[in-house]
């Protein structure tokens, strides 16, 4: 009788490993590469500048006895499906250990990619119903993520330490957010300040038990607005500034509060809009960070933790592990 066909899943985390394994069955069988197996050398840039900027990669210390294991399965099993997450980041990964696996790093027909984007039993058999390559442009994406990091970290960051402070670090990230806070800073010396004044009146019901407070809006049919705002500047380009004024200090608003009192005040006009809320879209990474950030105060690389355990599957009692989102 002959055997049944065992095929080796590779991912990344050993939670995710578990919660996929339940899904998939006896003749599969899940394995964990626990993240990157490769990367550049620490001790040195380990970028070849002069042939094409090409990466010179190296095993990562600790993860010897991972690519022996991964590689012994791989032999062994008819198909090979590599579940790294998702992104560009899980698409190196996958790419790296598809060429430890296979023949001296050559194409292997048995080897396929599948993308996990929630670790849930209709979305797992989902993905691996429809297997697919490696995609070398997010490979390339992510190689050359890597290199621009490489380079900027190991040719400016030693400036920096000499400079300013030792540890200062000059990635890519850091290089793009400092020239951007360099033109605000810019911008924000440049900005002249104007001086303007808001008129804002409380005003009661009949029964004077109820009151509710309204913003001097308009002075002699001329619109009040900011002096330096966006409308001004539009309107003088049209030519329309005589529709327009602003208080542009104090005295001038004393005087028309000492004004005020000789008038009477009406109701001109009552508006009934029907208001319309839409529900927000699904979080992103950044929104996922700035609400996180400001309702319960957690860092960027917390909200990041959590969100890879509920991906990745959460203990729920007689349900098992179950993952609770797709992938963020």
């Amino acid at each position: 009788m002959a055997s049944k066909a065992i095929s080796l899943v590779i991912v990344e985390s050993p939670s995710k490993a578990k919660t996929i394994s339940k899904y998939l069955g006896k003749n599969f069988i899940v394995e964990a590469s626990v993240g990157h197996i490769r990367d550049l050398p620490k001790s040195k840039i380990g970028i070849n500048i002069e042939d094409g900027y090409s990466p010179d990669y190296v095993t990562i210390k600790g993860k010897a006895e991972v690519i022996k294991s991964l590689r012994s399965k791989a032999k062994k099993a008819d198909k090979v499906f590599l579940a790294t997450d998702p992104d560009r980041e899980g698409e190196a990964i996958a790419w790296h250990i598809a060429h430890e696996i296979s023949e001296k790093g050559k194409e292997d027909g048995k080897i396929f990619r599948v993308l996990f984007h929630e670790i849930t039993p209709n979305g797992v058999i989902s993905a691996m119903n429809k297997p697919l390559k490696i995609d070398n442009q997010l490979v390339d994406s992510q190689q050359a993520r890597r290199v621009m990091d490489r380079i900027l970290g190991y040719k400016v960051s030693p400036f920096l330490w000499k400079k300013v402070t030792y540890g200062l670090s000059a990635g890519r990230v850091q290089s793009v957010a400092l020239r951007l806070i360099c033109e605000r800073e810019e911008e924000i010396n440049k900005f002249t300040a104007t001086e303007y004044w808001s008129i804002v009146g409380e005003f009661f019901t009949s029964q004077k038990s109820e009151s509710f407070f309204a913003k001097l809006f308009r002075i002699n049919g001329k619109e009040l607005i900011v002096p330096d705002s966006e409308t001004l500047i539009e309107n003088e380009r049209k030519g329309t500034t005589e529709k327009y004024t602003s208080i542009a200090n104090k005295e001038t608003a004393d005087k028309l509060l000492n004004d005020i009192p000789s008038h009477k005040f009406s109701i001109s006009d009552i508006q009934k809009k029907e208001s319309r809320r839409q529900p927000l879209p699904p979080f992103i990474t950044s929104t996922l960070q700035q609400e996180a950030a400001s309702k319960l105060r957690f860092s960027a690389k917390k909200t990041m933790m959590f969100a890879q355990q509920l991906y990745e599957g959460i203990e729920l009692g007689e349900e098992g592990t179950v993952g609770l989102i797709t992938y963020m």
